[in-house]
């Protein structure tokens, strides 16, 4: 088994010159983003640091780091190991830009690389630790545009302007690779015309509208989406490219992660197809999200960030370390819930339930099925039971 450290490792030694930038290259840089490079990567196109020392300051501003729950914490390691190769110690990092507002909902950060092989990579990092950050994935889920896109937008148009004689790589992880594909659908055909690759590493989809759009249609061969092979994340919203599935050593949503996708030579070690719980996940999830207005998403969006930030908590790693009190805290206000917006979230989360159950009978032998059903049925009673209860009654919530 290798990931993209052993790739390191193996092909650290040689250069773009003698091995042509590959998928791989494209998910280092994509898990490099994550990193924060604030102060030491300028924010100017005009002004770069080499990957070797950017790794430097780096390391002496954060001796330790801790990347959050959910980002993997070997991506320093990823980074002590690019810079000490041939193959990525000597590309050039410049155009740091990051934001993170509560206000606006916004979590969005990006990086240029110049590979020095006539091309630069716009790196767009994914969701990292902050809960503002997953709000705005959530937010997806009824809005067309999130400003995190709006930002990526702009970002491709001022470093396509930057380097008007370089070839253009844009990607990105999980809601990156998102970015990456709004934003090169979404940019002048002049610009689209600079552009030879976009990679989406397990990213979601894009809204409809922008699948239906002369953008999308004019990028859609130039989209190069990467799931593992039971994608969660991959899986959301709409993707009218063919994907390439991977072979990944974690189960279920761990898979998410990058540093378990395996690794042959120079490329991923391909699959024919998502594996089953992988079908059975997004025929879940779209059946799911089709049966829900955007209304009913925007309200079950909202309740949950609230419950999420109700102990002023702003990163997942808060809210783990805060272990009673978080979870005490967050009863409470669900415990204040109106009436109406109590029986939203249980009817929604009834309906989640459903979907699932019902597309997984499709896989079931009648007597099976028949036994799924009755459970289905006793368990949509009890939850239509608790939204129908009085608002003097919690006890489902103790």
């Amino acid at each position: 088994m290798a990931n993209i450290l052993d790739y390191l490792i193996w092909r650290g030694d040689l250069t773009l010159a003698e091995r042509p930038f590959n998928e791989v290259d494209n998910l280092i840089l994509s898990e490099l983003c994550y990193l924060d490079f604030g102060g030491i990567v300028p924010e100017p196109f005009t002004d770069a640091v080499s990957l070797r020392e950017a790794a430097e300051r780096y390391f002496s501003l954060h001796p330790t780091t801790d990347m959050g729950v959910l980002v993997p914490n070997t991506i320093p390691a990823l980074l002590r190991e690019a810079a000490a190769s041939r193959r990525f110690g000597e590309m050039r990092l410049c155009g740091y830009r990051s934001a993170l507002d509560t206000k606006t909902e916004i979590q969005f950060a990006a990086l240029c690389v110049c590979c020095g092989d006539g091309c630069v990579y716009l790196a767009f990092r994914g969701t990292d630790d902050t809960i503002v950050g997953w709000k705005e994935d959530f937010n997806m889920a009824f809005m067309p545009t999130v400003p995190a896109q709006q930002q990526a937008a702009q970002y491709l148009s001022r470093a396509a302007a930057a380097f008007p004689a370089q070839v253009l790589r844009v990607g990105g992880h999980s809601k990156g690779g998102n970015l990456a594909v709004y934003a090169s659908v979404c940019c002048t055909e002049r610009e689209q015309n600079q552009i030879s690759a976009v990679y989406n590493n397990d990213g979601p989809g894009l809204h409809q509208r922008w699948l239906d759009s002369d953008g999308h249609r004019r990028a859609a061969s130039k989209i190069h989406t990467i799931v593992p092979e039971s994608s969660v994340v991959g899986m959301l919203l709409e993707h009218e490219e063919r994907y390439t599935v991977v072979r990944s050593t974690q189960t279920g949503l761990f898979q998410h992660d990058g540093f378990s996708w395996q690794v042959r030579c120079d490329c991923f070690e391909q699959l024919p197809s998502l594996d089953e719980n992988g079908r059975f996940i997004s025929r879940t999830l779209h059946t799911f999200l089709y049966a829900l207005s955007d209304e009913q998403r925007e309200q079950f969006v909202s309740v949950l960030y609230d419950v999420l930030t109700c102990t002023d908590a702003a990163t997942l790693t808060e809210l783990k370390q805060g272990g009673l009190k978080t979870a005490s805290a967050m009863l409470r206000t669900l415990r204040a819930l109106d009436k109406p917006t109590r029986s939203v979230i249980l009817q929604t989360l009834k309906l989640l339930f459903k979907t699932g159950v019902l597309t997984a009978e499709d896989a079931l032998s009648s007597p099976d099925r028949t036994k799924t059903h009755h459970l289905l049925e006793a368990l949509s009673n009890y939850l239509e039971s608790r939204g129908t209860k009085s608002d003097d009654d919690h006890s489902d919530l103790t």
